[in-house]
């Protein structure tokens, strides 16, 4: 117990923070890497039916795939979160009580999502716009990965968000990166080998879920193993958290679930608007907001390795060396940020025809991407700083960025920008918004660092 506890409080307190970013922010990152890649997976083996159908149906499942990574941000980023709070104060018991109460919450929720989608699943296909010629492959695939998966998807989840938030980073990034990579193994085997032609998409539905039972049985092994050498429990006997931490489960987990829905729906808008210029123009930005992906989930990855980190040093009251993880990190992203807007405006042609053939399509597209990768060093600066927020328990912080960003400034400004200015206005709203959101994150940042140098003195 001792030895893993010690290796990981190093991480923590006394390895250098490019060291220590990297310890927790690699795994992550290559975890994040996997994920892109196993997301479209999916839509890329049904693609090779020939059947726009097949991929229609499938398609219409991401709105209800993201309710369950709202769901495992509620508890995975709230608890995880606060987990490392505790430890930085030294309250190895709470954390504890609090693992414990994040997994059976986990499990109840993700249960109900799940009876609740296998009762109403045709009006709920229906209104995330399933046809009657699309309803059928749509319900296969929802019976498999939301019926029957949405328990072990969101644990899974959950876990790796509780594991992270303890140090044990490199464990949480393998598990996900194993259940992509068994995914895209499975998912041929299934589509093309075991089943007959014609039964893809439940094929590829078995392969999704079988994939996410595995990695949530290598969790909660994995968890269980570590039982005397880690802060985390599985054991529901562990004790009630106390109402305090309760709360600060939900006051972090909240925005971060709303950020995810918010997302979804920004998405879900510029859809719908492409899709009164024709079928080129929607199928351009279809591509544009898969390929803009890659920079993002590194970010997302740098900001996952940062998060436990800065929350331990907070609550330990070592307001320098959190400082000095946030600022490490930023400069890193941005980096990154930066390197891929100058690739994008390189080889936008390059990275479309990977996706499709028709010259129109690419060229339309290849605008659309060299004008959305402005955006990512600013779309970077934003989730950053709320993630900052989430991780010092500072919930209204986050819920106020989170939800300013994409209500106040982008949504809107999708409608305004559209109005004015076209297709091209469409293109234009992620820079527009992420820049005027970051000025007034840094805001609020810098506020908050001014409070905690006065804390210090």
């Amino acid at each position: 117990m001792q030895k893993n506890n010690n290796e990981n409080r190093k991480i923590f307190e006394s390895l250098p923070i490019p060291k220590a970013l990297a310890e927790l922010a690699v795994p992550m990152i290559f975890g994040q890497l996997i994920i892109l890649i196993y997301s479209l997976a999916d839509t890329f083996y049904i693609g090779r039916t020939n059947n726009p159908l097949m991929v229609a149906g499938v398609s219409l499942l991401l709105p209800v795939f993201n309710i369950s990574i709202s769901i495992a941000n509620l508890l995975g980023v709230g608890g995880g979160t606060l987990i490392s709070r505790l430890l930085g104060a030294g309250k190895e018991g709470d954390a504890k009580r609090v693992s414990s109460f994040c997994i059976y919450t986990t499990i109840i929720i993700a249960g109900l999502f799940s009876l609740i989608m296998y009762v109403f699943m045709i009006p709920a296909l229906m209104l995330f716009g399933a046809s009657y010629e699309t309803l059928n492959y749509a319900m296969q695939y929802s019976f498999c990965v939301i019926v029957c998966g949405a328990v072990p998807t969101v644990l899974s989840m959950t876990l790796s968000s509780l594991l992270r938030s303890t140090g044990y980073a490199k464990i949480a990034g393998f598990g996900i990166s194993m259940g992509g990579i068994i995914n895209i193994a499975l998912d041929p085997l299934f589509m093309f080998v075991l089943l007959p032609e014609g039964m893809e998409v439940f094929g590829a539905g078995i392969a999704t879920m079988l994939s996410n039972v595995i990695t949530c049985s290598y969790f909660i092994t994995t968890i269980y193993i570590l039982r005397d050498r880690s802060n985390l429990s599985l054991s529901p006997f562990t004790g009630f958290p106390e109402r305090k931490n309760i709360w600060s489960v939900f006051a972090v987990g909240f925005p971060a679930a709303l950020a995810v829905f918010l997302f979804d729906l920004t998405y879900i808008i510029i859809d719908k608007l492409a899709a009164g210029y024709g079928d080129i123009p929607l199928a351009a930005v279809g591509i544009v907001l898969k390929a803009e992906r890659l920079p993002l989930n590194v970010g997302i990855g740098i900001c996952q390795g940062m998060m436990p980190l800065a929350a331990y040093n907070y609550a330990a009251k070592n307001f320098d060396r959190m400082h000095e993880a946030v600022s490490y990190s930023r400069k890193v992203g941005l980096i990154i940020g930066a390197v891929s807007v100058l690739m994008y405006e390189l080889f936008a042609p390059v990275i479309m025809r990977i996706f499709i053939a028709d010259t129109e399509t690419i060229r339309l597209g290849a605008e659309f991407l060299r004008v959305r990768a402005l955006a990512t060093p600013f779309m970077f600066m934003c989730f950053h700083l709320v993630n900052f927020f989430q991780a010092v328990g500072h919930g209204g912080k986050a819920m106020f960025l989170g939800v300013a960003r994409w209500a106040v400034f982008n949504i809107p400004l999708l409608f305004v920008m559209n109005y004015v200015f076209g297709m091209y206005g469409i293109v234009w709203t992620q820079v527009a918004a992420d820049i005027m959101m970051t000025v007034c994150s840094l805001m609020v940042y810098r506020q908050f660092a001014k409070n905690t140098l006065q804390m210090q003195s």
